[in-house]
């Protein structure tokens, strides 16, 4: 099932651009944003024909929300990705790989203007300059980890090595007033506990959604990252208990468990309402 119009999207399906047939099915399926990649899933021998093939199933505004995954600059295809994606609908948004400096971002911002600008963070250089990119240009949409290429920088080999970068990554985001960064993708399709289990650790990290490399995984970090019926109960309670001390005077009360409350747990609580999906209160 997907998301309903408005609600903060939770799924993000890659999908080689390479393979139209492909393209069409991610286009087709519940996956709250599709997005069409032109670097990683695609081969050097077969950069021109996914370039192409992305111009032409996507000259038509989509039905539902999509990025272009474009190549570096520093790779022969980038001049001709920005070129592709400049020419498609303003709706589609670009998704920008291994960005390490503000300057990249506002060449970018530059080249494509009145683009959303979707930033990926990949190296040890760019988490260190996390605030900076994410608030080069006012057309930055969002930023994220791109963590196979991290875990490689950073000569880590497993996610213990990427929590002060996870944490940094979020911290940036909402320091720079954008949306909390979406998890990297899972490499392993058939594990789907492990999924789960590592959706729920970065959902306590401040993430929100995840990317995903196959359909087949969408479904389970959705679940992971929808509220269960006790946290949205419990966040109902919350603002309705803070909103009725506030109205009153009261700066600070308890529930009735003696969890104490103030003022300030009332963003969170509204947070948890809005990434509850309404077709299931």
């Amino acid at each position: 099932m997907s998301r309903a119009p408005g609600a903060p999207p939770l799924t993000l399906l890659y999908v080689p651009a390479d393979r139209p047939e492909r393209v069409g099915k991610a286009l087709a399926s519940n996956a709250d944003v599709v997005l069409v990649d032109l670097e990683d899933a695609v081969a050097p021998a077969r950069k021109d024909e996914a370039r192409a093939n992305a111009v032409q199933l996507l000259a038509d505004p989509p039905a539902r929300p999509v990025q272009v995954r474009i190549n570096h600059p520093s790779t022969q295809w980038h001049d001709d990705d920005v070129a592709a994606l400049a020419v498609l609908p303003l709706v589609v948004g670009a998704r920008v790989p291994k960005v390490e400096a503000a300057e990249e971002v506002r060449k970018l911002a530059a080249a494509l203007p009145g683009r959303a600008l979707h930033l990926l963070i990949e190296s040890a250089l760019g988490v260190e300059r996390a605030l900076d990119i994410a608030t080069a240009a006012p057309r930055v949409a969002s930023i994220g980890l791109g963590e196979a290429d991290l875990r490689s920088d950073l000569r880590v080999a497993d996610d213990a090595g990427l929590s002060w970068a996870r944490s940094r990554v979020v911290v940036a985001a909402r320091a720079a007033h954008l949306p909390p960064p979406v998890m990297s993708a899972y490499p392993n399709v058939r594990d789907l506990d492990g999924l789960a289990e590592s959706c729920r650790a970065g959902r306590a990290l401040g993430f929100r959604g995840r990317t995903a490399i196959h359909p087949a995984q969408l479904d389970t970090i959705r679940a992971a990252f929808l509220p269960t019926a006790e946290e949205v109960e419990r966040a109902r309670e919350v603002v309705a208990r803070l909103d009725g001390a506030t109205a009153a005077g009261v700066g600070a009360l308890a529930l009735p468990d003696g969890t104490f409350l103030d003022v300030a747990m009332l963003e969170q609580a509204r947070a948890v309402l809005a990434l509850a999906d309404p077709r299931n209160p």
